[in-house]
């Protein structure tokens, strides 16, 4: 899961990251799906003990372009999971009370506690992204929150939080596909906002913006993935994967009793 990994302080050009990409996985898409369901059980326990812990925080970002698919992983990767310790925030248009605050504002208050996994559905990142793109704040307000958001995720790191970003990385015409099935499907026309077409002619500076964040980043305490996010069926695989992978490198133990057992007598 390495190569996903956007090594701190490189240079990121989403041309060399190919969408497509399957490589660390040798098998068929239904083998795929069988280790999914395996992963997916391994998650499943790893979360009980986590909540059951109560130490560690877990926080899920997910960034993408439209149609990146973030609601399908979470809804494949975190499929079974126990939702009282699972906790999904979505940040859409900021409220005007939210924009009364700063824009770190409203995130703050949606981090994890101790024992909870929150999945952040895009985050405090559109804050230099969509805001950039559509020219909103001007460049050096954008360069001076690269700092702000890394020192804010060095403090949540701090105080015990395990970071993991991935931006679902797909091809423009992976987009073109997903948004005309949204058309041609009565079931996914809700989907379709017309407004995604006036978004799509901006791919050329979602994908500069993209990449100044990866770049500017992708922390030791916080680095970001990469997923190859063109194929649906291996983007869940790997999430689930790497997020298995260090739930298990937490080495979570749930916590002994204060109390004996075998001396408790349930009464008829």
């Amino acid at each position: 899961m390495k190569s996903y990994l956007v090594k701190p302080g490189s240079r990121v050009r989403l041309k060399d990251w190919d969408p497509k990409d399957s490589s660390a996985f040798k098998g068929t898409k239904e083998e795929s799906l069988a280790e999914l369901s395996t992963q997916t059980r391994s998650l499943e326990k790893l979360q009980e003990k986590l909540y059951a812990e109560h130490k560690h925080r877990i926080l899920v970002v997910l960034q993408a372009m439209d149609t990146g698919g973030k609601d399908g992983a979470i809804r494949n990767v975190f499929e079974g999971v126990n939702p009282q310790g699972v906790r999904v925030a979505s940040f859409k248009k900021p409220t005007d009370e939210e924009l009364d605050h700063d824009y770190l504002w409203r995130i703050h208050k949606h981090t994890p506690g101790k024992g909870e996994i929150v999945i952040f559905n895009r985050s405090h990142y559109e804050d230099v992204l969509i805001v950039r793109v559509h020219q909103l704040v001007p460049g050096r307000v954008i360069r001076k929150r690269f700092t702000h958001i890394n020192n804010f995720e060095s403090q949540l790191a701090d105080e015990g939080t395990t970071i993991l970003k991935f931006f679902l990385h797909i091809s423009r015409e992976e987009q073109q596909q997903r948004l005309q099935s949204r058309l041609d499907d009565p079931a996914k026309t809700w989907k379709f906002n017309p407004a995604d077409i006036e978004e799509r002619k901006l791919w050329p500076d979602y994908t500069k913006a993209y990449e100044d964040v990866l770049s500017e980043t992708s922390t030791p305490w916080a680095p970001w993935h990469i997923i190859p996010a063109d194929r649906k069926w291996y983007r869940n695989l790997i999430l689930s994967r790497i997020i298995v992978d260090c739930l298990k490198g937490l080495k979570i133990k749930i916590p002994k009793p204060n109390f004996d057992p075998s001396k408790i007598v349930i009464p008829e």
